[in-house]
């Protein structure tokens, strides 16, 4: 009898168990497996995309974007450094083209993201760019945006808001001679005050400052080069989005 007791009391108490960790362990390995199979998914399908055709050329351009970018970045921050506009700590002063480590990478970052964001954009709205698609408008706009660039760190106004408004209709006029789309504008405007609230972040939080800062913590011309900076960097991703039939089709 103990013997049949004991037996009795096992089995109910191994069967609470069971009942109580049952229904915990399947859902676990169910929740594991899906977890699982998207991620198999995701890396197959990442694998595809990029060894077939579209994805070695969106590996390319976005190269080629991050490559124009840090370059930029290196020579117009040279530039406004030069005229005392930008200020960093001295270690920083003795790197390579009086630049932070970290901001070519950035703005290399930022370049290859918002050139192919351009094109993407273009096919989303179902309004392709054709207005002034060859080589020579784009290195000629990309010429007008250095100068802009140097502009606001060599032109002397009585004032920051007479410079904010030439810098303002310089790269409307900008848009206006080498873009004329309306998402290229409306891109332009949402990276200026995107790229404008991070850079006020930046120097809130010391890892750089501005000489004479008149807007908040930077200066009020900023969002006028950030509006040219993206629809240089636009057309440069747009030129190199386009198909061997539309080069043959321009030419």
């Amino acid at each position: 009898m103990p013997r049949l007791e004991e037996h009795c009391w096992s089995c109910s108490c191994s069967r609470r168990r069971d009942q109580n960790c049952t229904p915990v362990s399947p859902w676990i390995t169910s929740r594991v497996g899906k977890v699982m199979s998207s991620l198999n998914s995701l890396i197959s399908l990442a694998y595809s995309t990029l060894a077939s055709n579209e994805g070695r050329s969106l590996m390319r351009r976005s190269i080629v974007l991050f490559s124009v970018g840090a370059f930029l970045a290196l020579v117009l921050n040279l530039l406004q450094i030069q005229r005392n506009v930008t200020l960093f700590p001295e270690e920083v002063i003795a790197t390579i083209f009086s630049s932070a480590w970290w901001v070519p990478p950035c703005c290399g970052t930022a370049a290859a993201v918002v050139g192919l964001l351009y094109p993407f954009i273009d096919r989303h709205l179902g309004e392709p760019h054709e207005f002034k698609r060859e080589w020579a408008s784009v290195m000629r706009c990309i010429a007008v945006f250095v100068g802009i660039n140097h502009a606001s760190a060599k032109l002397d106004f009585a004032n920051n808001v007479q410079l904010s408004l030439t810098l303002a209709a310089l790269s409307l006029g900008l848009w206006w001679t080498f873009d004329r789309s309306r998402s290229g504008l409306g891109l332009g405007i949402t990276i200026a005050f995107l790229a404008t609230l991070i850079t006020q972040f930046l120097v809130y939080n010391g890892v750089y400052q501005y000489t004479s800062p008149d807007f908040l913590y930077i200066r009020s011309w900023l969002p006028c080069i950030f509006f040219s900076g993206g629809v240089t960097v636009g057309n440069i991703g747009r030129q190199l989005a386009m198909g061997p039939q539309e080069k043959v089709h321009n030419d």
